[in-house]
């Protein structure tokens, strides 16, 4: 149930991002349930682990309150002995993590991230109205004055052609007409009556001679191309290759094909950059290179030429540097930029296991302090387990940046909210079975003065 909650919520916080994208397209109800399902399934990294640290809070929590967990305590039986069947669940739900985040995940980001592609790039749906310019259709302009009850009838049509792109110089008006749909909603058809084309054409050898004609028409036919506004699906095969979209054995594969295609690029880069000065390859870079001794060298290279040729060499020095300055510069976005992309491969590749691990840690946070605060329901459970979730969640983010950043190394930054909760859960899991007085506030009460004698004491011996 708390599952379902959870994927329910991030869910409605899908719809409110992307409803600009959805509304107003004409889009066919499977193609939005496809796209809800798919999305759904790509939220289920975070609503798992929310799901089990709520509903294992829940379920402790219950126990407790009711007395349940001290009638079984003075039965003999430990939290220990209790937990343990709770404790293979939640490792065969990590298993069961594991396997969808490795196998079915790859397969529903491909999905969804090709149909939401394909949604965003479709155009509104046809919607022409009274009295304004509707420029929906790629080359037109249309303003019809007034649409009858029907739906079919119009009146006052204004049609600016702009297929040539020479401007307003293709121009039809009618005093009415109809207009309807083809049968495959592929075509729109326009029959205006008792109107007139205006074309103004821009002559081949003269460009300031603008031949006009004016037609007159009794009836005229239009069709206009609705292809555009139909779904149009893109071949997944473009996806397919993002690393959302791979497994752990295709993402160490494609890491390291990229790792040697970055090293190939540097040692080109190198090889082509000591081309122009081979003498810097024999230079020790140890030994620095006064600003003195560079000038010295210079002014008595420069001497043994005359005026013009040394002219000549500054200018040819300083545009190979400059040459080899914008090389460089090149080269190192790009290997940057490879950089990158072998970083969000790592990512991926962590991420596949901190789902599993996830579960597993909050599972031993949830239930040990639902023990300890004694309280079911939907009420402080759900507060504690929300403050605990984003503390993981804004931790989780934190380190993923820093690692996308090249601040922190894949393997530290992914696994870092895991490090930081999982001695709150050891803890947790202590106070718990050991029946430590976690809450209570007289124990908090005595701590604190205690700790108040002893900074008095300090403060009396300084």
């Amino acid at each position: 149930m708390t599952f379902f909650i959870s994927l329910f919520v991030l869910l409605m916080q899908f719809l409110w991002k992307y409803v600009d994208d959805l509304v107003g397209k004409g889009l066919d109800w499977y193609i939005i349930l496809q796209l809800l399902f798919y999305a759904s399934a790509t939220f289920v990294p975070l609503a798992l682990p929310l799901a089990i640290l709520l509903s294992s809070l829940m379920t402790f929590g219950n126990l407790g309150e009711r007395y349940e967990l001290v009638a079984i305590k003075a039965a003999g039986i430990s939290l220990r002995k209790v937990m343990r069947p709770l404790i293979i669940l939640s490792v065969l739900i990590s298993i069961g993590a594991f396997y969808f985040s490795n196998n079915v995940l790859p397969l529903a980001n491909l999905q969804f991230r090709s149909i939401l592609y394909d949604v965003q790039q479709k155009k509104l749906a046809f919607n022409l109205k009274d009295g304004e310019y509707y420029n929906g259709i790629d080359g037109y302009v249309i303003r019809v004055q007034k649409k009858e009850k029907d739906g079919v009838t119009i009146r006052n049509v204004m049609i600016y052609d702009h297929t040539s792109g020479m401007g307003n110089t293709n121009f039809t008006m009618a005093d009415s007409g109809r207009m309807n749909m083809s049968k495959d909603q592929r075509f729109l058809n326009f029959v205006l009556y008792h109107g007139y084309n205006f074309d103004e054409t821009s002559g081949r050898r003269n460009m300031n001679v603008h031949p006009f004609q004016r037609t007159k028409f009794e009836e005229e036919h239009i069709k206009f191309d609705l292809s555009q506004f139909q779904l149009n699906r893109t071949n997944q095969e473009l996806f397919k290759n993002n690393f959302e979209m791979l497994n752990l054995k295709q993402l160490s594969t494609s890491a390291d094909s990229i790792k040697k295609e970055l090293g190939g690029l540097q040692a080109d880069m190198s090889a082509s950059f000591f081309k122009g000065y081979n003498y810097l390859s024999y230079l020790d870079s140890s030994i620095p290179v006064l600003p003195d001794t560079a000038k010295a060298l210079q002014s008595n290279f420069i001497s043994n030429f005359d005026k013009t040729s040394r002219q000549h060499i500054l200018d040819y020095a300083l545009s190979d540097a400059r040459n080899k300055r914008a090389n460089l510069e090149f080269q190192k976005n790009l290997s940057e930029s490879k950089y990158y992309t072998i970083r969000r491969h790592e990512i991926e590749w962590h991420r596949k296991f901190t789902l599993s691990i996830a579960c597993l840690i909050l599972f031993f946070i949830g239930a040990p302090f639902g023990a300890i605060i004694r309280k079911g329901g939907l009420g402080l459970p759900l507060v504690i387990s929300v403050i605990f979730f984003v503390l993981y969640h804004v931790i989780s983010i934190s380190g993923e940046k820093a690692v996308r950043a090249g601040a922190l190394p894949s393997a530290e930054g992914m696994w870092l909210a895991s490090i930081v909760l999982l001695p709150i859960g050891i803890w947790f899991t202590y106070k718990a079975t050991t029946d430590s007085p976690l809450l209570d506030a007289d124990v908090w009460k005595k701590f604190f003065n205690k700790f108040n004698t002893l900074i008095g004491k300090y403060t009396n011996l300084q």
